[in-house]
């Protein structure tokens, strides 16, 4: 692979780079609901707004085009999450040539449809990118195919650098910092290149999710670091390695990369819906969720400050996901453990101390005599508001857990029915696996063994991982053959035996484990 280490040359190739056969000059969108909580001048480079909702065509297109007609008449093939595929399915309707994609199972549907109805031979196949990826690679040397790379490729970087090259003419002076997402770096590597080369007082910074932290590593490490799983809530940057050339674009151009969680991903979601009534899929809206981070942090205010909204190919059964868990990466809901006496006038007390404040959870079941352990949810405006709260509880008499940064209580017990469980020796584990068809049954049938299940939680993400809560009833004697089994299965998972939400709600009365 040539890598665009010559800076005049990559620059060249974007300034020349056809992306405008298939793709708009986005627009550069005011967040005003979003500048006035923040302080800043918070732009949104549209980029949702593409013919395939994503800026993947810029760099596919670009790749394609620049193939001889022989080449064309090979056909491509590509390996992606989604959102390139759709790219180059595109852009191989346009230049009249065969287009094979593999895809990962895992891939959410609107994603694989979009690229069949574009002609494109979709092919399924295995639970991650990197699968996808070597199985896309067998394919094109098995029919002497152009293999159109996702992300490290020059002309694919070049593509996705013209967003730089409109970003500086939209907004010549008093730019800040620009926010972009990153998966395999291929975004980020041509902006970056391209603003340093024309203003490097503007900061470029990358954004990731935790659990798909891939260039952030690499870039601590000086050297590509592999992940050895990545989480897929946004699986448009689920990439276990980065490019070598946009890894050497990203240490040379790049100010920093910031990492954030789920929830503040689904809480950007909504804050950009509610400046532009568009709904952006995961990856699409980390830019906002790192630019939020990095203005709290920051604390200085009047800057312009420009996050990529890189696409918005969502799945609609994800998104009663986000909008559980957008109020709580907002700071605007609490879920709290409330422990209140079992008497006459407690409850009326509680609600009380409570006040005016809406209610967006609330269980409780009897299970004790002298307390009552109490789940709700509440709307706040602030963490300090909670942290007051818990105070004025505490000063009433009635001890009080916050529980807004709990998985098990956030995943699971909210949507649980019940309450304590007479199951004797129960150990509690969390589970995650990758979401497709039948995934479920899969699951239970690898579980297979000589214990009682006591308990048994899963809900349904969409293209999410599947997420299932499980109680084995384990003496002591046989707790090692356990774990071997769940060795064996292989899935990632968190013994929450001591969790205190299992002690509270959900774990033997008597023993509390």
């Amino acid at each position: 692979m040539t890598r665009p280490n010559d800076s005049r040359a990559l620059m060249e190739s974007i300034l020349t780079a056809p992306v405008y056969d298939v793709a708009i000059e986005s627009a550069l969108d005011p967040a005003p609901n979003l500048s006035r909580r923040l302080g800043h001048q918070v732009l949104l480079k549209r980029e949702d707004l593409q013919p395939v909702f994503s800026f993947k065509l810029r760099g596919a297109y670009t790749k394609m085009a620049r193939l001889d007609r022989a080449e064309l008449d090979r056909g491509v093939v590509a390996a992606s999450a989604g959102n390139h595929a759709q790219g180059v399915a595109l852009a191989a309707q346009r230049l009249g040539c065969r287009a094979s994609i593999v895809m990962p199972a895992t891939t959410p549907e609107i994603k694989v449809r979009a690229v069949a109805d574009r002609g494109a031979k979709v092919e399924l196949f295995g639970d991650s990118y990197g699968e996808a990826y070597e199985r896309a690679l067998a394919l094109a040397r098995e029919h002497g195919a152009t293999f159109v790379h996702a992300y490290d490729d020059p002309d694919v970087i070049a593509g996705q650098g013209t967003i730089g090259m409109e970003l500086l003419r939209q907004r010549p002076r008093d730019l800040h910092a620009v926010f972009v997402p990153v998966g395999g770096g291929g975004l980020i590597a041509g902006i970056a290149a391209y603003i340093k080369w024309l203003k490097p007082e503007v900061k470029v910074i990358g954004v990731e999710p935790v659990d798909a932290d891939a260039m952030y590593r690499s870039l601590q490490a000086g050297t590509r670091v592999t992940l050895e799983e990545v989480g897929l809530f946004a699986d448009g940057v689920a990439v276990k390695r980065v490019g070598e050339a946009t890894f050497d674009l990203c240490r040379k151009y790049v100010d920093e990369v910031l990492r954030v969680d789920g929830d503040a991903i689904c809480a950007a979601i909504q804050d950009v819906f509610e400046d532009t009534r568009s709904i952006l899929e995961p990856a699409g809206a980390l830019a906002v969720a790192g630019l939020k981070q990095w203005a709290e942090r920051e604390g200085n205010y009047g800057r312009t400050l420009v996050a990529i909204a890189s696409g918005a190919n969502m799945n609609f059964d994800r998104l009663r996901h986000v909008a559980e868990r957008a109020a709580l990466g907002e700071k605007r809901e609490a879920l709290l453990a409330v422990t209140i006496p079992e008497r006459p006038g407690s409850f009326r007390e509680f609600c009380a101390l409570i006040g005016r404040r809406s209610v967006t959870e609330f269980n409780y079941r009897y299970a004790d005599p002298k307390k009552a352990h109490v789940f709700v949810g509440l709307e706040v405006q602030s963490a300090s508001e909670v942290d007051l709260l818990l105070a004025t509880l505490e000063d009433a008499g009635l001890p009080a857990l916050d529980l807004s940064g709990n998985e098990l209580a956030k995943l699971h017990l909210r949507h649980l029915v019940g309450g304590h469980a007479p199951a004797n020796h129960e150990k509690l584990f969390r589970f995650e696996f990758p979401e497709r068809p039948g995934a479920l049954l899969n699951f239970l049938e690898r579980l297979r063994g000589d214990w009682n299940i006591s308990l048994f939680h899963y809900r349904n993400h969409g293209a999410d991982y599947g997420r299932a809560l499980v109680g084995f009833q384990v003496p002591p004697e046989s707790e090692s053959q356990l774990h071997h089994l769940l060795d064996d299965i292989g899935y990632r998972r968190w013994h929450e035996t001591y969790n205190p939400v299992y002690r509270l709600f959900l774990g033997p009365s008597s023993s509390g484990t």
